[in-house]
């Protein structure tokens, strides 16, 4: 079973920018949008990019694995709709997609609360 209902599936579908927070050394938020994708296969979110491992926001997963990560939009004229969740993260330097084909390092979010509104 999905940590994520129909609705909002649906809603991630849409392939939106999100935004991710991690932790510094320091407890300080770091956050940062980016694009993402989910993945059915292990049900989570997975994040990388160019030059991935380099990033302020792999190291910050390898330091702390708490993240919260957030897709909104707002529709005409005023109907907001978010998708958050709230998990750990791993930071693998060397990951697969969900059909098993190599992708390189990303941050994989395991779902630990999903709050979402307007969706």
């Amino acid at each position: 079973m999905s940590a994520f209902s129909e609705a909002e599936l649906a809603y991630l579908r849409e392939g939106k920018l999100g935004r991710l927070a991690t932790l510094t050394d320091e407890s300080y938020p770091h956050l940062v949008p980016l694009g993402w994708s989910y993945n059915s296969a292990t049900d989570t979110i997975d994040i990388g990019g160019r030059n991935f491992a380099a990033t302020k926001k792999f190291r910050n997963v390898k330091g702390n694995p708490k993240v919260a990560f957030v897709v909104d939009d707002v529709l005409p004229p005023w109907r907001p709709r978010c998708v958050m969740v709230q998990g750990d993260a791993e930071a693998l330097e060397e990951a697969t997609d969900e059909n098993g084909k190599p992708i390189g390092p990303i941050i994989r979010i395991h779902p630990r609360k999903v709050i979402s509104w307007g969706v």
